[in-house]
């Protein structure tokens, strides 16, 4: 999903113009803590609740106000990924759009950001969460794809995260898979040398070496 078809139109853009009061008044009819500030179509950067509330007079204008983040914003092509980056980044609630000549698109919310990532991890699918532990010399995603499917289960998402310095056997691979009875994919990962971290089902989970599984897996009634 693209920046542009993120936009929330019910998010309204503050002026040059507009008070301290309307601004505080519109964060709290939208229930949100930041809104994008534009000049025609030209966006200025963002304006804070925090910094407005310290202002004693309501009728001053936003054009003498502390503008934030005026050089971060996204483009209406970049990928959903690349615009929770940036959020996340820098501690934004709103990020502006914008397209190739640097015009004003609309407002996209973390908070409709993060709703969205949620959808492309598949989380609101049901099925199990299963955790290995692994060195990066032995990632291979054909390959651990190759072994789940071979047990009839399909991997719906999956999340890489790389090794600390220096500790090349803790990079973890989180895959969520389409069925919630895993026993016979963590006996087969394990028959082929991989290491299950944890495993989160909403069935019990058996495992040809329960001693060590015991204190790992965990499950989630969902």
């Amino acid at each position: 999903m693209l920046a542009a078809e993120l936009i929330d139109p019910m998010l309204p853009a503050l002026k040059p113009t507009d008070s301290v009061g309307q601004a505080l008044d519109w964060m709290q009819e939208h229930r949100i803590g930041q809104l994008v500030l534009i000049d025609q179509t030209d966006y200025q950067g963002i304006i804070s609740e925090e910094l407005l509330l310290d202002i004693a007079d309501d009728e001053r204008p936003l054009s003498s106000m502390m503008h934030l983040f005026e050089q971060v914003n996204a483009y209406e092509g970049q990928h959903l990924f690349e615009v929770l980056g940036l959020v996340m980044q820098h501690r934004m609630d709103v990020i502006a759009v914008l397209n190739e000549g640097r015009e004003f698109l609309g407002t996209v919310s973390t908070s409709e950001l993060l709703r969205q990532f949620a959808q492309e991890l598949g989380v609101q699918e049901g099925g199990a969460v299963l955790m290995l532990s692994l060195d990066e010399r032995d990632y291979s995603m054909a390959e651990i794809s190759r072994l789940i499917e071979s047990n009839n289960v399909k991997i719906i998402s999956s999340y890489f995260s790389s090794a600390a310095y220096g500790m090349p056997d803790r990079s973890r691979l989180t895959l969520k898979l389409n069925r919630q009875n895993i026993t016979a994919v963590i006996s087969t990962l394990e028959r082929f040398g991989y290491q299950i971290e944890a495993a989160f089902a909403n069935v019990p989970v058996e495992s040809i070496d329960q001693d060590r599984l015991d204190s790992l897996l965990r499950y989630l009634n969902t």
